[in-house]
């Protein structure tokens, strides 16, 4: 019941600071350089790996970030696009998706290199996590069914076709999915395609729809934000993170 009221007031919190202590950080990957956030309330607490949507790592992602600092989990917010790429015109963010959608394993090493710098900066990752939304959800499937060693993969609103040529053979852990049935950029037959998927492949996962809510439910200020389903959805994920990480 404590937890829960934890929960309900940092939902109910003005989403206008970010957590002091939060810090970015500078990587490279294959010579060229990239910049995550990094935020932990105490050496070697469990970790959540962050992955942003098509805007690229920005403001939303930390304060999401410090939501679950303040819960307790060490945070890494990966960089996906590179350092100072932050694209705000939608042919860039298309281009950029594209990307890295038609090169599947050019995503696959940025996601692990922004797992191993959370290791270089002390994060525990045998007791660890992966999130993303929108894309970032879809690049947080990337990595589960690359066969990574982690808890769970937990998307919210991403997309959930799997690619050609790919199963979740090799998955390791748990996956999450929260998607909205008004979702027209994602639709129910991919919901559907992955649920029978994961149960023949008998892989753990627990899947909910948010009825009315479409593509980019938890995005705040923006219409297509829905304040139940972000509620809702934010609540499951932070319950099912006490219940998995130690």
């Amino acid at each position: 019941m404590k937890k829960s009221l934890i929960i309900l007031s940092l939902l109910l919190l003005p989403y206008t600071a970010l957590a002091a202590d939060g810090r970015t950080v500078d990587y490279e990957i294959d010579g060229e350089p990239f910049e995550g956030y990094y935020i932990s309330p105490a050496a070697k607490a469990p970790l959540v790996l962050l992955v942003h949507d098509w805007d690229g790592l920005t403001d939303y992602e930390m304060k999401r970030a410090g939501m679950l600092a303040d819960l307790g989990y060490a945070v890494f917010a990966v960089d996906l696009y590179g350092k100072g790429v932050r694209p705000t015109k939608l042919e860039d963010k298309k281009r950029l998706t594209g990307e890295l959608y038609a090169d599947r394993q050019t995503m696959r090493t940025r996601l692990m290199a922004g797992l191993n710098k959370a290791a270089d900066l002390g994060a525990n990752l045998a007791d660890a996590v992966a999130m993303g939304y929108c894309f970032g959800g879809t690049a947080v499937l990337e990595l589960a069914r690359s066969g990574v060693n982690l808890k769970a993969f937990v998307t919210f609103h991403g997309g959930l076709a799997t690619p050609e040529g790919q199963d979740y053979k090799s998955t390791k852990g748990f996956i999450l999915v929260f998607h909205g049935s008004a979702d027209q950029s994602v639709p129910m037959s991919q919901f559907a395609a992955l649920a029978n998927e994961l149960e023949a492949t008998g892989i753990p996962h627990e899947m909910t729809t948010y009825g009315g809510a479409p593509h980019a439910f938890t995005v705040w200020g923006t219409d297509r934000y829905r304040k139940d389903a972000d509620e809702k959805s934010w609540a499951r994920f932070t319950q099912f993170l006490s219940q998995t990480l130690r």
